[in-house]
């Protein structure tokens, strides 16, 4: 059963951006995670402001007015990272989670009268489940879990003092183990979802890899069908008119059929484009139109069909799966969500008959610094075009993104950059 056709591009319009068809990952629940919790925080933090300054004249000075500028001034600071700068917001929640839970150990220094607080709490009591939240996105689970108690328990004990009220064992056991109970429902939400959010990442991966493995299978069974071929029309025939060979013109012949069964074989370890089937770009770009789709994390696709042409199949397999390998590069080692993927095909500019862009905006790389082992880049991608004549460059440096180009057939890269500086100028 055929797949169904996709949506295209008019000619020179970018498609729109795949949406994920799994939108849950981890770093997704992260970045979420963050926002939600800083955003949650800074509404607490403008509803107990005004408590906070109320209580100023029966605390003492400066040092109260120091605790209230760090704890609110982390709050509002914890927002705008997560808005804007998307980076250090767990650090900061760390660090903010810890003044918190001194100010709450140090409040009785703090306190110089303590009839204020008979009838009304401290602030720091209207500020627990944010910090326990806090805790949660900032922690590891199991330092997360002694925060969730470890914290309320201190204020309950701050409670029972003259300096947090006096209120009594009971009422201050009360809101202690509320504010338990509201920290441990926050805690298990976040746990959860990060824990499905792994492991759909986990899938994915795995997904990944046999998908890998099957292209990989799949060319090597194409390539050994085709030498069987050969081995059988060409090789075979050869060696048997070689065996029977009697007279000079035999002989010569014989040699004639043995200069040709090394031309198929050298034809078919280079997988030239000669006597293939021949299939059009644009079903190369709807192919890569659907792999871009099958991402966790969109590529925006855009698709040139102004001047479209036909390829070999194999040359067409070829560049697909080579692209294909530059895509799940990007997804595995540029970065998350935040990173702007795009995938670009154009075809019959500068003697190239097709040409691929696959780039990332994402964290980059060093080509030195790649270990032998890793054989995406050098076999998946180079060696891969390389047989059947087409050339993949990579451009790429650390924090600067990655761009890999694939084209076909490879013509002189100095050329090509002539012609088109020509082109532009």
């Amino acid at each position: 059963m055929s797949a169904p056709s996709l949506p295209r591009s008019a000619p020179g319009v970018p498609v729109e951006s795949a949406k994920p068809r799994n939108p849950l990952s981890r770093a997704r629940i992260e970045r979420i995670s963050d926002r939600t919790v800083s955003a949650f925080g800074l509404v607490f933090g403008l509803q107990t402001f005004p408590t906070a300054l109320g209580q100023l004249g029966a605390l003492r000075s400066p040092w109260a007015a120091v605790v209230l500028v760090l704890v609110f001034g982390g709050l509002a600071f914890t927002v705008l990272l997560a808005i804007f700068a998307q980076r250090f917001v767990k650090v900061t929640m760390g660090i903010l989670s810890i003044v918190y839970f001194a100010a709450i150990v140090t409040w009785p220094l703090l306190v110089s009268n303590p009839s204020a607080f008979a009838s009304d709490k401290p602030w720091v009591w209207f500020l627990c489940s944010v910090f326990t939240a806090f805790a949660a996105v900032a922690y590891p689970l199991w330092l997360a879990i002694v925060y969730t108690f470890l914290t309320p328990i201190a204020y309950g004990v701050v409670r029972a003092l003259p300096a947090g009220g006096g209120v009594g064992a009971e009422l201050a056991g009360l809101d202690a183990v509320y504010a338990i109970i509201l920290g441990g429902v926050i805690l298990a939400i976040i746990a959860m979802m990060r824990q499905a959010a792994t492991a759909v990442d986990v899938a994915q991966s795995q997904a990944l890899a046999k998908y890998g493995n099957a292209v990989r299978q799949h060319a090597t069974e194409v390539e050994r069908v085709q030498v069987d071929a050969i081995v059988h029309d060409s090789v075979l025939t050869t060696l048997l008119s070689a065996a029977s060979a009697r007279t000079p013109e035999q002989k010569e012949l014989a040699a004639r059929m043995a200069a040709d069964a090394i031309g198929h074989l050298h034809a078919a370890e280079a997988s030239g484009p000669e006597d293939q089937t021949q299939v059009g770009v644009e079903q190369l770009s709807d192919r890569l139109v659907t792999a871009a789709r099958a991402f966790s994390s969109p590529f925006t696709v855009d698709v040139d069909e102004d001047d479209l042409h036909s390829l070999p199949v194999n040359v067409a397999e070829a560049v697909y799966s080579a692209a294909v390998q530059a895509m799940v590069n990007s997804m595995q080692h540029a970065g998350g969500e935040e990173v702007h993927r795009s995938v670009t095909v154009r075809g019959g500019e500068h003697g190239v008959a097709v040409r691929v862009i696959v780039a990332d905006d994402g964290r980059g790389f060093d080509a030195d610094d790649v270990p032998a082992e890793r054989l995406g880049l050098r076999v998946s991608i180079r060696e891969r075009l390389a047989k059947v004549g087409g050339r993949a460059t990579v451009v790429s440096a650390p924090g600067e993104g990655t761009t890999v180009t694939i084209v076909w057939p490879a013509a002189d890269h100095g050329s090509i950059v002539e012609r088109e500086q020509e082109a532009a100028g």
